[in-house]
């Protein structure tokens, strides 16, 4: 068996951490492809070292003095250099990084630097490879990512090597230009390694254990998820759950692999599995709750509207062209509501007004703001009837009014629409009664 490990920042913020996630990878010798992140906060108050790069480097970009910065940065990797006892040395290291700052070299390389960092000190406290993401991670001209080519290049690098260390979150394109992925982009990397090397399981270490069934800041001691699908974690970390990086799972599901989320901090925790499609029962009718505010529904009505032909296309047409996103449109004979982002909408809302009288000629248009949409999701509900009825009795039960409901055709997920005052109430009267109370 061979297993690619990927350790979040939390988990490598200091030696202590270090030492901790050593014993994890000593531990089991399958652990055989390490994938970190830069350094994280070590308490509350302290500064992610990706965000203290990205302040240096913009003082750099200012033209004013960042060297004092670059030395408060190069002292948190001697802190975990020195606490781990390695005789390791990455003066050269931060020559180069302050010559290239120097030049304005881009703000993808400054960030860039923190997982680079990190994966040579993770590689001599293992005694493992390193392996530059740099050269085997490749993005086009366009910046997009350039999944073919990655696998070729990571898995001839790869191949033969029993031990490596591939730092997360950057690659480059084929100039050499630094690229990387959004924050959270070393989760993406472990599995691109965990393809190319076709691992048995892609373990991702982070400072929870697993997803739990509902955000612990709304719904105290929330239970955690045992097993989840690719499909239900999609739907859950669109919704603002976000413990693993979306598009993580795209390199891994191709394969088959299963993803399984840990604790560093508690690691006799089994966490949750991701995998592809499983047939163990979950211990809940849903598998987890997830949802974000800041939307606004317009609502257009038109007598008669559903016997137009190309109504709808011509009012969605007026948000495309306008650069709107849109996440759902219930329908009724007469009425079609959008719900969009507050904040992409308010700056175009009277355009897209006047472009739908245009358009379409409406009886009317109403516009509601300070909307939340959450998402119940579970592969559980295709089998177990009355779950819409259970999410109105629960609704109703704690006062909380429902503005829209969306249900998915793969009856794996219902959208329902609330007040953004209702956002947290909502969240917990669905949790009590598909997990506290069962009903």
């Amino acid at each position: 068996m061979r297993k690619v490990v990927k350790f979040g920042g939390s988990s490598l913020a200091s030696a202590e951490q270090f030492k901790k996630v050593g014993r994890i990878i000593q531990a089991d010798e399958s652990r055989c492809y390490v994938v970190p992140s830069a350094p994280g906060k070590r308490n509350s108050s302290d500064t992610k070292v990706t965000d203290m790069l990205y302040s240096c480097y913009g003082a750099a970009i200012r033209e004013k003095d960042f060297v004092k910065q670059l030395e408060e940065i190069r002292r948190r990797y001697v802190d975990i250099i020195e606490g781990l006892g390695l005789n390791l040395s990455l003066d050269k290291e931060f020559e180069i990084i302050r010559h290239n700052f120097g030049k304005k070299i881009g703000r993808s390389y400054a960030a860039s630097r923190g997982e680079y960092l990190n994966g040579l000190i993770m590689a001599a406290y293992l005694g493992f490879q390193f392996v530059d993401a740099a050269e085997v991670v490749r993005f086009r001209e366009d910046g997009s990512f350039d999944a073919e080519t990655t696998n070729e290049l990571l898995s001839a690098r790869l191949d033969g090597m029993e031990n490596a260390v591939v730092p997360g979150f950057y690659g480059t394109k084929e100039d050499g230009t630094i690229v990387t992925f959004s924050r959270g982009g070393s989760d993406i990397t472990g599995s691109l390694v965990s393809l190319a090397v076709g691992a048995d399981l892609y373990e991702n270490w982070t400072d929870v254990s697993g997803f739990l069934v509902a955000d612990p800041r709304i719904v105290p001691n929330p239970k955690s998820i045992e097993t989840i699908t690719y499909h239900e974690l999609r739907e859950l970390s669109y919704m603002g759950a976000s413990v693993l990086h979306e598009d993580a799972i795209f390199p891994v599901r191709k394969a088959g692999i299963p993803i399984n989320i840990r604790n560093t901090n508690a690691p006799e925790d089994k966490g949750t599995l991701i995998v592809e499609s499983t047939c163990r029962q979950p211990k809940y009718t849903i598998t987890g709750i997830a949802g974000t505010d800041g939307f606004v529904s317009v609502t257009v009505e038109k007598a008669m509207m559903n016997s137009e032909i190309g109504f709808c296309r011509k009012v969605l047409s007026v948000f495309e062209d306008n650069d709107i996103s849109i996440e759902h449109m219930p329908s009724g004979i007469d009425t079609m509501t959008i719900f969009v982002h507050k904040d992409k909408f308010e700056e175009k809302e009277q355009k897209v007004i006047a472009g739908i009288h245009k358009a379409v000629d409406p009886d009317h248009i109403e516009l509601e703001s300070d909307l939340a949409l959450i998402a119940i999701v579970g592969r559980g509900m295709r089998a177990t009837r009355g779950t819409a009825g259970r999410i109105f009795s629960a609704l109703a039960h704690a006062n909380i009014n429902v503005k829209m409901i969306d249900q998915g055709s793969s009856e794996l997920n219902i959208i329902v629409g609330v007040h953004h005052a209702d956002f947290k109430s909502a969240i917990r009267a669905l949790y009590d009664i598909f997990v506290v109370t069962q009903l």
